[in-house]
């Protein structure tokens, strides 16, 4: 399916050097964040309390969330558990006070807008738990990685799977960067929504290199550029069907999703247009200087093998 058709093909790769040298600055600015500020973590993986309260009616999250922060405690995050009734707070922890002290102070407020809220559980994450969490996070990314090397290397050639993978680390870095300067805050909804878009940057970039598979046998003797440009500009109709739809997705729970959804949408916005960039200017200029060739996409196996590297050679 096809919006529409463009064509001349576009010349992205005369425009790569320059493309690639502002996402380095870009790149090189997110770490910079990242190891000056660093990520400003939920109550998940720095520890905290956390609170189970439930009311004879549906909950309104923002006045709960203003009441909580009236007494001091910024950072909380308030969200609906289960029943519209029932409500889960995390708070990260007060100096000077208990779990227990600071459970009933929050208690005590709720109580006085809402008499008939009742506390069901009130429990201490330790920053143990905390630790646990990030070290498998951290896991997590790493494999998913690994995943995706192994996956384009024996779908493709090394030399694609090396360019995908730094243009996916490049999303991640730089969402990760964005968090880091706006001081947002880093839980394991904003972990999930990098990991999916690691995933979702890796799809465009296997769209595109299938395409540069299919250019190379079709355009015998076309040099590497106008291939990639070729295969750039044949895929955009899809590109822009693809990602405006997801975006409106993303888009309506940035606006309507709330608070709960918001840092979650937030970095999924981020990587999909830098995901879109990546794939296009960073994947492809990074796999066209790394020497990609018709040559790399044929098994040679004895004379069969020989006989079409020689017609590739042609």
């Amino acid at each position: 399916m096809e919006f529409f058709r463009i064509k001349k093909d576009i010349p992205f790769m005369r425009h790569a050097l320059v493309l690639n040298l502002v996402s380095a600055i870009t790149f090189v600015a997110a770490v910079f964040f990242l190891w000056h500020k660093g990520l400003h973590l939920s109550v998940e993986f720095t520890g905290g309390t956390v609170m189970e309260v439930t009311y004879q009616k549906a909950a309104d999250i923002q006045s709960i969330r203003q009441t909580i922060e009236g007494l001091g405690i910024v950072d909380t995050q308030v969200q609906n558990f289960g029943k519209a009734q029932d409500v889960l707070i995390q708070m990260p922890p007060l100096k000077g006070m208990t779990a227990a002290q600071q459970s009933e102070k929050v208690m005590t407020a709720l109580q006085a807008k809402e008499p008939e809220a009742k506390l069901r559980r009130v429990e201490f994450v330790g920053p143990q738990v905390g630790d646990e969490l990030a070290h498998d996070g951290l896991m997590a990314l790493g494999m998913v990685i690994i995943g995706v090397v192994i996956y384009l290397a024996f779908r493709f050639e090394w030399k694609y799977a090396v360019a995908a993978i730094i243009a996916n680390l490049h999303d991640v870095v730089i969402i990760l960067g964005f968090f880091a300067f706006f001081q947002w805050e880093f839980s394991l909804s904003v972990l999930a929504a990098v990991l999916a878009v690691l995933g979702y940057s890796v799809n465009e970039s296997v769209i595109i290199f299938d395409r540069v598979r299919e250019n190379f046998r079709r355009l015998r003797g076309a040099e590497v550029q106008h291939v990639l440009d070729h295969a750039i500009t044949s895929t955009i109709s899809r590109t822009v069907i693809t990602h405006a739809c997801t975006q409106l997705m993303v888009l309506a729970m940035l606006f309507f999703g709330g608070p709960t959804l918001h840092y979650f949408a937030i970095a999924l916005t981020i990587g999909i247009l830098f995901g879109i960039y990546s794939s296009v200017f960073v994947a492809a200029a990074i796999a066209m200087w790394l020497g990609i060739k018709r040559e790399d996409l044929i098994k040679h196996t004895g004379n069969k093998g020989k006989a079409e590297a020689d017609g590739a050679v042609v």
